[in-house]
């Protein structure tokens, strides 16, 4: 291959002359390229030889540095610049930087067009890539032969590692390690620094959210160095992306030696490998879950009449015939991906993130209080919890406590997002799961129609009575009975701007209860009073009376629901 001695012998554009960094010489040339914009160092790649007139980095001594730095960082070959238009010579702060590093910093006379020295040196280098063509063709075929015989990443995890001679780490798009293969010369063990447990990230937050957005674009791996316990480990990432769409990262850590350019060759075929690997896993899993969800669809419609099926395609789902069941539904308001208008995209991104739910539910199936199976379906996320029939029921409080947690960690972990849990009750029968599914269900309509206390969680008993009169009563015959029996006390708040109706719903709220209600309502005990006496008066009742406050009740709840229609 092609090196920068051999450069600096080439008849036709004699003059190039090294300055700096003659401990390179022998540096491989893999291509050459021109380098006149600063945010490309990420498409930077080992044993490139970078031409630049200096343009971009003439006025800045940081830059000029920082240039340097991250040719070194990537593996470069060396920095040519042109003569005599931005600089008559090269800073000297470059030169010293260039021979600590070993960089071969070049002058090239200004007489050379920066396209003519491209041309002249690949046609040089042409002849070299017939064997670097045929090492990435054993590599090909050594990758098909493993897909062909049904291989999956831990094979071609291996493949890779033993090919470019470094550690080798598969992540999924979230950053999880997915399989991991180290290196036998390794001399830091992936244990050591690494915590390397399947389904869990492999890196902290503050390394993976500075790689740019655009990665899952890049064709070409990108640099970065990872710190652990203040030890530095160069990595390169590349990214496994279909039309944008990140399937997985391949992280190389070059912990054994630096890469060269095959390496690069080798990172590129095992990324289109692992691409198609992930799109057969993903369609694999996809009819998996629609098998699932076909089974779960039809129990919880409860579409299943005979036993005989309920019990066997139950026990091949997970569910247990002798367990007591209740039904938690969690709604998803992706408010994050209503910009999006590529359906396809927007799709792919929310089955992406309602399989990022299920996982971080799973997490806490152990504070669940019984078994717990978990699945999504659309923007929905469907728990069920079950519990030995023999044994004590779960509790309306422990389900909410649950369900309190399960919040609490989605919106941390998925912060531009709202969620909404409903609650169904606990039936001894799988065959009466559908009924606790309806509840979950019918529980998250009221709370959307009522947005009480802008509340995220409710059990089915907390609207139990909302449910009731809703499903029972025409909207006529619920505006009759609220005119007979409060329709006075809401017409005087009209007319005379009181609050008397508002007054009379915290009463209510707190158990007749005047001093809790007065404090709830910012008001004085004795102002409370007054407007409890002065109700009285208007309803002409004593508010004693175990009939009147029932039809008192029950009427403010038609309010309610009126008011919400």
């Amino acid at each position: 291959m092609l090196t920068i001695k051999d450069i600096l012998q080439i008849k036709s554009i004699e003059g190039i002359k090294i300055v700096a960094g003659h401990s390179g010489l022998n540096n491989q040339i893999s291509v050459v390229n021109i380098i006149e914009n600063p945010d490309v160092f990420d498409w930077l790649t080992s044993n490139e030889l970078l031409l630049s007139t200096g343009y971009i980095f003439k006025d800045s001594t940081e830059l000029q540095n920082k240039f340097i730095h991250e040719l070194v960082e990537n593996n470069c070959a060396g920095l040519c610049i042109k003569m005599k238009r931005y600089f008559d010579a090269i800073p000297q702060n470059m030169i010293e930087l260039a021979d600590k590093h070993g960089l071969p910093l070049l002058e090239l006379p200004f007489e050379y067009t920066l396209s003519r020295v491209i041309a002249i040196i690949n046609e040089k280098t042409n002849a070299d890539y017939d064997a670097v063509n045929r090492r990435s063709l054993d590599l090909h075929n050594a990758l098909f032969k493993i897909a062909l015989e049904g291989g999956g990443i831990e094979q071609i995890s291996a493949e890779l590692s033993d090919t470019i001679h470094n550690p080798v780490l598969i992540l999924d798009r979230d950053w999880n390690l997915l399989c991991y293969t180290d290196h036998k010369d390794n001399p830091s063990p992936l244990q050591e620094f690494l915590p390397l447990v399947k389904n869990r990230p492999v890196f902290p937050p503050e390394f993976t959210v500075a790689f740019p957005k655009y990665i899952t674009e890049i064709k070409k791996s990108i640099k970065r160095t990872y710190y652990s316990q203040g030890q530095p480990y160069k990595c390169c990432i590349m990214p496994v992306s279909v039309s944008s769409n990140a399937y997985a990262y391949i992280v190389v850590l070059q912990t054994v030696r630096k890469l060269v350019e095959f390496d690069y060759t080798a990172l590129e075929h095992v990324s289109t490998m692992l691409a198609l690997d992930r799109i057969k896993a993903k369609e694999i899993e996809e009819v998996k879950h629609k098998i699932r969800q076909d089974f779960f669809d039809d129990l919880l419609a409860g579409n299943i009449t005979s036993t005989e099926t309920l019990h066997s395609l139950s026990a091949m789902h997970g569910l247990k015939v002798n367990y007591a069941y209740y039904c938690t539904v969690i709604h998803i308001e992706a408010t994050q991906l209503e910009n999006y208008t590529d359906m396809v995209y927007r799709k792919y991104e929310m089955e992406h993130m309602v399989k990022k739910c299920v996982n971080l539910i799973y997490g806490l199936s152990s504070n669940a209080g019984g078994e717990l199976i978990c699945y999504y379906r659309n923007q929905q996320i469907i728990i069920l919890i079950g519990k030995n029939e023999n044994k004590p029921p779960i509790s309306v409080s422990d389900t909410k406590a649950f369900a309190q947690e399960v919040l609490q960690l989605l919106a941390q972990e998925m912060t531009k997002n709202h969620f909404l849990i409903g609650i169904g009750s606990q039936y001894k029968t799988l065959a009466s799961l559908h009924r606790s599914f309806f509840e979950a269900q019918e529980v998250m309509r009221l709370m959307q129609r009522f947005n009480k206390d802008s509340r995220s969680i409710a059990h089915f008993e907390d609207y139990s009575v909302y449910h009731f009169l809703d499903s029972n009563i025409k909207p006529t015959e619920m505006e009759t009975f609220f005119n007979k029996v409060l329709g006075g006390i809401h017409e005087h708040d009209q007319t005379m701007n009181t609050r008397f109706m508002s007054t009379l719903e915290y009463y209510f709220m707190y158990n007749q209860n005047v001093t809790e209600a007065a404090k709830a309502m910012f008001i004085h005990r004795n102002t409370f009073i007054y407007r409890i006496d002065k109700i009285k008066d208007l309803l002409n009742i004593d508010l004693k009376n175990s009939d009147e406050l029932f039809e008192i009740q029950l009427a403010l709840n038609l309010y309610r629901l009126l008011q919400r229609g």
